[in-house]
């Protein structure tokens, strides 16, 4: 079955479905294994984590459709993707769908912003004409209906905080796009319990909410009562990667034995500390067992280093 063919399995259930963002292959791994049921591939964090640029369109087609491939290649479980703009007008968004699609992705939110975009939490943005960005979507419906009818199309609309926008333009602009075939609405930044509130009574599309930046903290069974479907986190864990290693780094220049040191003995106690066996080695030498001639296969007990049955 194909991933997106689950994505669209958990969106009919019942209950809301809660996505974490995460930005590489290994963030990607560790929220797998964590148990999530999909991700989401954060926009703003792949472009800072690859670029170590901000989020103002400055990050190509060819490099988000990269890391998403890379992303979905690495893990089992659904990945939604950011897809900016779909980098161009309606044809390019043509090629946009189809790259994610090749890359195993199982949906992209497309957003209403100009080029070149802004993340949807800051000041600045600028509004496509509402029939150009309708017609951005068409596109990218007529394109997956072609290649994969279950890859799921979330349409975003920046109008809430846009110059020249508010609500009411947010809720024109979603019902505009369902009716161009999205099959999940997403209005960036509401401001309050009650906007969110009037976004889910007033269009007629289950709901997709980013719970950061200006948006209210709301748990999960406060965001299912309201009606919302899907909720993200956006860029969170990259904000715990920046915390967490800015913190390590300053502690391995003051004393950098004992911090290697005290983190050693830490790490060996987590759940994840053999990370050897979790990115992978264990399988890697059950294949080389498999499809290599006997005196190809290395021999992981004649050296130094990992052994894939002590797991060291």
């Amino acid at each position: 079955m194909r991933n997106s063919t689950r994505l669209r399995k958990l969106l009919r259930d019942n209950s809301i479905l809660f996505i974490p963002g995460i930005y590489n292959s290994l963030t990607a791994r560790i929220f797998e294994e964590a148990g999530f049921k999909a991700l989401y591939m954060s926009g703003y964090a792949t472009s800072f984590s690859m670029l170590g640029m901000p989020d103002v369109g400055l990050i190509t087609l060819n490099e988000m459709a990269m890391n998403a491939g890379n992303i979905a290649e690495a893990i089992n479980v659904p990945l939604i993707a950011d897809c900016d703009t779909g980098y161009g007008n309606a044809i390019n968004v043509t090629r946009a769908i189809k790259e994610y699609i090749k890359g195993g992705v199982a949906g992209v939110h497309l957003e209403d912003q100009t080029f070149p975009k802004r993340c949807g939490h800051v000041g600045g943005k600028k509004l496509l004409p509402l029939k150009v960005a309708a017609g951005k979507i068409k596109a990218a419906v007529d394109t997956r209906n072609k290649y994969d009818p279950d890859f799921l199309i979330i349409a975003r609309t920046d109008a809430r905080g846009a110059q020249g926008g508010g609500l009411e333009e947010a809720i024109k602009r979603g019902n505009a796009y369902g009716e161009a075939g999205a099959d999940v609405i997403f209005v960036e930044a509401p401001k309050n319990e009650d906007e969110i509130r009037h976004v889910v009574q007033e269009i007629d599309k289950p709901i997709f909410y980013n719970s950061t930046g200006l948006s209210p903290r709301l748990n999960l069974d406060r965001l299912q009562e309201i009606g919302v479907k899907m909720v993200i986190t956006g860029g969170l864990s990259m904000r715990v990667a920046l915390k967490e290693i800015y913190d390590f780094a300053l502690k391995l220049k003051n004393d950098p034995l004992k911090t290697q040191l005290d983190f050693k003995e830490e790490f060996e106690k987590h759940p994840l500390g053999d990370y050897h066996s979790f990115v992978g080695f264990p399988k890697m030498e059950k294949m080389e067992k498999k499809y290599l001639p006997e005196e190809e296969q290395p021999d992981y007990n004649s050296t130094v280093g990992y052994n894939p049955e002590k797991g060291e």
